[in-house]
């Protein structure tokens, strides 16, 4: 064995561990892609910075010549981009119609928003959530989490398919926010990649179910950070109403009951989902989230009391 000298040894070193973290994180140079994977499992992932692309959009769109159809060039030169990583054979894709089809038209706030975002941060949030959710929940499949702009208010993020998370970022994005949304539609993930295909017909008693443990998943990968408050009582007058209803097959009835407002508390049935599921598992402590993510919601409504008696 020959020994090397110092300085050399301690650069071979250097080389050797920049060549290992580059197989564990790669990102080429004004790429919108990001890849890595579980320093555990391997379990691989990539984040699309589809943001990116908007500056060359406004920037076309904005010649004298620009073509009629906006929406049209939108499509060239972001979604068609994209749409293999985001979107292929997304299952849920009537969630992103407008994302899908409407170009942006606020270019002046757009942009201020795009040249606002903390790319380093952003990725390391979602880096961060998605880990730590896949160490409790693996998945055999890559998830893809695309990061959109948008300035419009509601869901700041949609699962659009099995491994298709879509981050839609808007101005208030905190940390908490990234960290523990990523989680909920990671699980959201998961199941469809699982479960989906056993699914007939979906009832509202299955979305208060579905969404419920998604929020009680956030809520475990990063506990007491989830945005969405619980209440810590029931209104039995609220739930008598839709009790009747659980069993409909009406995904307006779900969204209006899901997102609340109204005579109905913000988010009240991913409140209700939630102490469901919780319920069910103050009853089987011991199963994991791999166990308990394909429990059907009748098995889960009919073993525990609810709501439960004080």
């Amino acid at each position: 064995m020959i020994l090397l000298k110092k300085p050399i040894k301690l650069l071979l070193i250097l080389l050797i561990t920049i060549l290992i973290m580059s197989g564990c994180e790669s990102q080429k140079e004004d790429s919108i892609v990001v890849s890595f994977e579980n320093p555990e499992t391997g379990q691989l992932f990539e984040i699309v910075n589809v943001y990116k692309l908007y500056k060359d959009f406004f920037d076309e769109s904005s010649k004298e010549n620009q073509p009629k159809d906006i929406n049209e060039l939108y499509k060239t030169k972001i979604i068609d981009r994209v749409y293999d990583q985001c979107f292929a054979e997304g299952k849920y894709l009537y969630m992103v119609n407008d994302l899908l089809n409407h170009a942006p038209t606020n270019e002046s706030e757009l942009s201020k928003l795009i040249e606002n975002i903390d790319i380093d941060s952003v990725n390391k949030f979602i880096k961060d959530s998605l880990i730590k959710s896949s160490n409790l929940l693996p998945s055999k499949g890559e998830t893809t989490v695309c990061v959109f702009p948008t300035l419009e208010e509601g869901n700041s993020m949609v699962t659009v398919g099995a491994g298709k998370i879509i981050a839609l970022y808007q101005e208030g994005y905190t940390e908490d926010i990234i960290k523990t949304t990523i989680a909920h539609e990671y699980h959201h993930s998961v199941w469809t990649e699982k479960f989906l295909q056993r699914q007939n017909g979906v009832t509202l008693l299955d979305n208060l179910i579905f969404e419920g443990k998604a929020v009680m998943f956030e809520n475990l990968v990063y506990p007491g950070k989830s945005i969405i408050s619980i209440l810590p009582y029931y209104s039995s007058s609220q739930w008598e109403k839709f009790k009747p209803l659980l069993h409909k097959q009406d995904l307006e009835l779900s969204v209006e009951i899901l997102n609340g407002g109204g005579e109905l508390p913000l988010n009240y049935g991913y409140q209700v989902g939630y102490k469901m599921v919780k319920s069910y598992l103050d009853l089987h402590p011991d199963l994991t989230p791999a166990e308990w993510i394909g429990i059907d919601a009748e098995e889960i409504y009919d073993e525990i009391e609810f709501p439960p008696s004080f």
